[in-house]
């Protein structure tokens, strides 16, 4: 063994040490004094590309509405929030802000000066402050997908270092993400010609990553999935099936014309059912949603730590 072997010790016996550091190390807590919980919150629709230079795409549905607002109430409730969010869709802290154009918000009184239009100057406002908050406290990070590689890329990037929180990560999985795809060697790289005739192509299946990500990426996380169908006979038997097959904590199931209103929770031991409520003050869906689910990991981690 040279004199660096000696200094260094063996790979494995780098490795193990390595390993037994940060197994016995403490774990990460939050300015309360608390152990950290983390979220990763998926949001929007993936894209599936046609060509490898782009011009044509099958596009999912997703405004990304449940995601944006559900950060919101993940940090009132003291979560650190990492939100992979499909570009162009619905941002935290901004669904009180006007819907028209950005410029349309502004005034200019003179030459120098610049200000926000009365009726946009409180929204606008709390917006910036509470996104400001937010992000200077540690408690949102955003990272931008757009095609179905991009995002299945970067949640396994987010969620291997992830599994180092055990049962004090959580996975909200609110993307609307592609059944199919065109794998990249099989595509076309320039744009596809329409001069050619009828486009045949055939579509391979994205591979189910809930199996892997509950199985080998962070197998002690607090999982939620959703699903979406448009006829509401076959919503819960698809969300129980989903539960089973992926062995999810949660599946949130929300029947597309009454999303905004309810959803049903199915668990492996009830389903509940969520309403919005605005008699009781209760503006969106995603309140009571996430006052549920903060419920429910708690006792998932006090359970996991006994």
């Amino acid at each position: 063994m040279d004199s660096r072997n000696k200094l260094e010790g063996t790979p494995a016996t780098v490795d193990a040490e390595i390993e037994s550091f940060f197994s016995s190390a403490p774990p990460l807590k939050n300015r309360n004094g608390g152990p950290r919980r983390v979220v990763c919150v998926t949001s929007g629709g993936t894209t599936v590309p046609l060509e490898q230079r782009c011009v044509r795409y099958i596009d999912n549905f997703s405004s990304g509405h449940r995601g944006a607002a559900s950060t919101e109430y993940f940090v009132k409730a003291g979560y650190a929030v990492i939100f992979l969010y499909r570009r162009g869709t619905c941002q935290p802290y901004c669904s009180s802000l006007p819907d028209d154009p950005l410029l349309e918000c502004f005034e200019s009184t003179n030459e120098s000066n610049i200000q926000v239009l009365q009726e946009h100057s409180e929204a606008v406002k709390t917006a910036i402050v509470e996104n400001r908050d937010a992000v200077k406290q540690g408690l949102l990070l955003k990272l931008p997908f757009t095609t179905i590689f991009e995002y299945l890329q970067i949640l396994r990037i987010i969620a291997l270092p992830m599994c180092n929180l055990g049962p004090n990560a959580i996975f909200y999985l609110a993307a609307a993400v592609s059944d199919f795809y065109v794998p990249w060697q099989s595509m076309a790289e320039h744009k596809i010609q329409s001069a050619s005739g009828p486009l045949n192509m055939q579509l391979a299946q994205v591979p189910k990553m809930l199996s892997v990500l509950r199985r080998d990426w962070a197998p002690l996380a607090f999982c939620i999935s959703f699903k979406l169908e448009t006829d509401s006979k076959i919503l819960l038997e698809k969300a129980d099936a989903a539960l089973k097959k992926y062995n999810m904590n949660m599946v949130v199931a929300n029947e597309l014309s009454t999303r905004k209103e309810e959803v049903v929770v199915v668990t492996s031991e009830e389903k509940i059912l969520v309403r919005r409520n605005k008699a009781m003050g209760v503006d969106e869906v995603e309140n009571p949603l996430i006052q549920l689910i903060v419920e429910r990991h708690s006792a998932y981690m006090e359970s996991s730590n006994q």
